[in-house]
């Protein structure tokens, strides 16, 4: 079982990486990684980003920026780069992180987060609905984008 999930902020040595297990899950350029992970702060909700580890490996991940690559510039901030290890699957690290990034930006007072996906119902199981369609830049067609609402297990 995996160990714990960690605010990438608090654990700055872990940014490098961070950084290059994001890239070889997403083909996204590591200095794009780099750029975003640098820009995190505590007073600064957007951006931020999260690991679950396993020991010293990093087992699951995801980010918090304010648009993931679509037309609907509006709707923000964007959960991104969700993905857990194959090996670690259906044991409910990726919803552990999605509760962790909802409580982090509901305390900078933030309550309402968007994601890109093509899962049809995957995100639903952790609070997510269907909320549109949106064009990803360089997409020739759109992706489905999820919204999620904060609310408090004590209310």
């Amino acid at each position: 079982m995996h160990d714990q999930m960690i605010r990438l902020r608090e654990h700055p040595e872990l940014i490098a990486s961070a950084c290059t297990w994001f890239h070889e899950k997403w083909w996204i350029p590591e200095s794009a990684y780099r750029e975003s992970m640098e820009e995190m702060t505590a007073q600064k909700a957007v951006p931020q980003w999260y690991l679950a580890m396993d020991g010293n490996a990093i087992i699951g991940g995801l980010g918090v920026i304010e648009n993931d690559f679509h037309d609907r510039k509006n709707l923000a901030p964007n959960v991104c780069a969700v993905y857990v290890e194959e090996t670690y699957r259906k044991q409910g690290i990726a919803g552990e992180l999605l509760r962790l990034v909802a409580e982090d930006m509901h305390r900078y007072g933030i309550d309402t987060l968007y994601l890109v996906t093509d899962h049809t119902s995957f995100y639903e199981r952790y609070g997510w609905r269907f909320y549109c369609m949106a064009q990803g830049d360089g997409e020739e067609m759109p992706t489905r984008l999820y919204i999620h609402q904060y609310e408090s297990v004590n209310n």
